[in-house]
């Protein structure tokens, strides 16, 4: 492994897990990257394929390869951390492509805007090896990404461009297995407290769906623990004496998770709940908090439906004894 001389400014972050069959085009769209100050730090996670002999055949002084036995995303991703000498890391999928443009843009919005932590872009989507006409066109103003925060994560993982300063301020990924995966939602979460967020409105990655993604493998724990994220942020957002009840309600019904709802508070609290969360937004934003409260009141309409069918469903299980 050649080291590269010169501190990079970008360290981007390539966790690998039997990435052999698209890893190569992922490295090479970083290594084609307008923006050529920068480190590509590659951890093979105790993969079982060709991944690892794959990254040793590349000959590029900013590549910067290790292997470890299996650890998980999470603490692989840590460990990329404290590898990095970056001022900002960006992240990169094994098996997404990086556009062109896209480390330049992120680094040069970075820069002009240093209240903000952490920037993502627009995705288009491909499935396996075929290209689709979908795209991932999140919200990309700081006011609305704090509102989607509070029940989704309004980012694409691997078009991630993060401050070093306030990462390291949170202390990482969270490695409790109760909290990841989503690993990504529960950083976002809480970086958006400390500082804003933006996405670029751009399409500069691109994201592979793959039958083996572990975003795409939907299952009862993943979804417990999102609600679970969504209601720490709703309780957070609406400030001192948030019911924590009603706020796992208003997380469970926005996701469908009729499970993790024992009692069916009034729709006044949750109502109430999620428009202190909007003012409070509104309020540390210094914007106006009609805008958030058209928001919420598009979300309540889905929220109520939700909660009118589970109700009338709770009542004749009751009345069926």
């Amino acid at each position: 492994m050649c080291a590269f001389s010169e501190q990079p400014l970008v360290s981007v972050l390539l966790p690998v897990y039997n990435g052999a069959d698209y890893l190569n085009d992922s490295i090479q769209s970083i290594l084609a990257q307008t923006y050529s100050h920068l480190e590509l730090i590659v951890i093979d996670d105790g993969s079982t394929d060709e991944s690892y002999s794959m990254v040793m055949s590349l000959h590029d002084e900013r590549i910067r390869s290790y292997q470890q036995e299996n650890m998980g995303l999470a603490r692989t991703l840590n460990r990329a951390i404290n590898l990095a000498r970056g001022k900002y890391f960006a992240r990169q999928d094994q098996d997404d492509i990086s556009l062109p443009r896209r480390i330049e843009m992120q680094v040069d919005f970075l820069e002009r805007h240093p209240s903000n932590g952490l920037v993502g872009t627009w995705a288009s989507i491909m499935r396996e090896t075929e290209k689709t006409n979908r795209v991932h066109c999140h919200p990309t103003d700081n006011i609305v990404l704090q509102f989607e925060l509070l029940f989704d994560n309004p980012f694409v993982h691997s078009s991630m461009m993060i401050r070093r300063s306030i990462l390291e301020e949170e202390g990482g990924y969270s490695i409790d297995v109760a909290r990841q995966p989503p690993e990504d939602y529960e950083l976002w979460s809480r970086m958006a407290r400390r500082c804003e967020v933006a996405n670029i409105p751009e399409v500069l990655q691109v994201y592979r769906e793959v039958t083996t993604s572990m975003s795409r493998l939907g299952s009862m724990p993943f979804l417990n623990r999102v609600v679970t994220i969504s209601a720490e942020n709703l309780c957070w957002a609406a400030g001192s004496g948030s019911n924590s009840q009603a706020a796992v309600t208003l997380a469970a019904l926005a996701h469908g998770a009729y499970h993790r709802i024992d009692t069916l508070p009034g729709v006044g609290r949750l109502a109430l709940l999620l428009l202190n969360a909007c003012d409070n937004i509104s309020d540390r934003a210094g914007v106006n908090r009609r805008l958030l409260r058209r928001r919420a009141a598009a979300r309540l309409r889905v929220i109520f439906r939700r909660y009118a069918r589970l109700a009338v469903m709770r009542a004749r299980q009751r009345l069926l004894g």
